[in-house]
């Protein structure tokens, strides 16, 4: 009642569990229990289901992805970090059959490798190639018989679309919010599902859309959420990682990340697989509308680069961020500000490094230090910024001066080639160039890597930090 339960069905034997992860090593068959249903297992008899009140039931037995490799280590001393490098294959695998690009339109090109990586990656093509985007979970017909539309409809139709998530998955919402906004210039709203449940929001069920995003599917809070939206009539679409899910039974409609399990507590690739699918949702909603087919070419073409630049940027920098943690690691409190864009990247840094290494950090806009935080800057302090060069560069550049006026510490990431900033910071991190609009799915690579290694170097189970759990599925 009210949490998840999962019961994987083997070669006469059983699992009961909240996370199919628990028992995939030994099978991948499962049912999935609704509220106020019950299952009787018995290992030569067999299983029923039925309700509380004794009605029959014959639900559907799912076959659940992943393999038993993707819950082990693979040689890495914590799933957090294996987590960090799976990155590249993860978005490959996010975008695998939904981002096509060819040098001859209508002929996807997917699972190619590229140059000496060992893993799969999309082929590089130039702008002129052939690009197309298809999301089926979005094109599906929803709505009565006799008036059914898609969602793509819907979205395309909205008013006003609302991001409802917790966590991780609200920093998430956040880049969603810049990316939908600016590409299909539809007003967004990003909410805390723990406070949107309660606040008796105003929903119009013919102009409003609710997104939901969870990595498990089961987050207590976002489930409450959506059912509220839904008693209100509105269309519900779904983000989430865990098939079957009971997010991704509820909702009308919905897209799979396809990141692979998620053991570490931390979240990692479910972040920038959930910017990646909003990403592909932004441009799918304002292909044809409200951007050129210029525009929807770069951007696509650009989501196709990240595997690979997210394996340069680690291949490059994670020396260079190991010696910054030895520095850092005593730190006591520290502060992350970004712009735009790389706003909400600040926020997830902050979240990271409080998660694991139990460090105080906080995330703010750049903008925002002066009107309070600025006050708790020293050279005890260090304060890392998101500084790319982007529209509002300048702005940034501008509050690493205040910060170094006040004699405070700072670390930076910024593009390649750019040395703007060498001579203003202790440590500068140099990332490959992307377009803004998806430049949190790299920036926030480093800030992951950074609060991995002071964690290790401060003690702490980077894998089960204290006080939380993968899964939250109580109030």
């Amino acid at each position: 009642m009210g949490s998840p339960l999962i019961v994987g069905v083997g070669e006469e034997e059983y699992f009961v569990a909240s996370d199919a992860s628990a028992f995939l090593e030994y099978t991948r068959n499962v049912l999935h229990l609704n509220d106020g249903e019950m299952a009787v297992v018995h290992r030569t008899e067999g299983h029923q289901v039925s309700t509380l009140a004794g009605q029959a039931l014959s639900p559907r037995l799912v076959a659940l992805e992943g393999s038993l490799e993707q819950i082990e280590k693979g040689g890495y001393k914590h799933f957090m970090l294996k987590e960090i490098m799976e990155q590249p294959t993860a978005l490959l695998n996010c975008m695998r059959g939904r981002v096509c690009i060819s040098n001859e339109p209508g002929s996807p090109v997917l699972g190619s490798q590229v140059g000496d990586r060992a893993h799969p990656l999309l082929r590089p093509a130039p702008i002129k190639s052939g690009v197309s985007l298809t999301l089926g979970g979005i094109e599906q017909l929803v709505g009565p018989e006799g008036a059914k539309y898609t969602m793509l409809d819907k979205l395309r139709a909205a008013r006003r679309i609302i991001i409802c998530g917790c966590g991780t998955s609200w920093h998430a919402g956040l880049v969603g919010e810049y990316i939908l906004e600016t590409l299909c210039k539809v007003p967004v709203e990003v909410e805390y599902a723990s406070e949107f449940r309660y606040r008796n929001a105003v929903l119009r069920a013919d102009e409003d859309v609710v997104i939901v995003i969870s990595q498990s599917g089961e987050t207590a809070d976002t489930l409450a959420a959506l059912r509220y939206a839904k008693s209100q009539g509105v269309l519900c679409m779904g983000i989430c990682n865990t098939v079957g899910s009971t997010i991704a039974r509820e909702t009308d409609g919905g897209i799979y990340l396809h990141a692979g399990p998620e053991i570490g507590v931390a979240s990692t690739k479910a972040f920038t697989c959930q910017v990646t699918v909003l990403a592909m949702l932004a441009l799918r909603i304002s292909h044809t509308r409200t951007i050129s087919d210029a525009q929807y070419s770069e951007l696509a073409l650009a989501l196709s680069s990240l595997p690979n630049k997210i394996d340069d940027l680690i291949r490059q920098n994670e020396s260079k961020i190991v010696e910054i943690a030895k520095v850092y690691r005593f730190a006591h409190h520290c502060l992350f500000l970004g712009r735009g864009y790389n706003y909400p990247v600040a926020l997830e840094g902050a979240l990271k490094m409080k998660e694991i290494s139990y460090i105080h950090a906080e995330g703010y806009p750049a903008a925002e230090m002066k009107h309070g935080p600025i006050a708790l800057i020293d050279h005890l302090m260090p304060v890392i910024f998101v500084a790319m060069k982007d529209s509002i560069y300048d702005k940034v550049k501008s509050n690493i001066q205040e910060v170094r006026a006040r004699k405070g510490t700072v670390i930076a990431i910024t593009d390649e080639g750019n040395d703007e900033l060498d001579g203003l910071c202790e440590y500068v991190i140099h990332i490959p160039k992307v377009c803004e609009e998806v430049s949190p799915i790299l920036t926030v690579v480093p800030l992951q890597l950074l609060s991995y290694h002071i964690a290790i170097m401060r003690g702490c189970d980077v894998d089960m930090p204290r006080n939380l759990a993968k899964s939250v599925t109580t109030e």
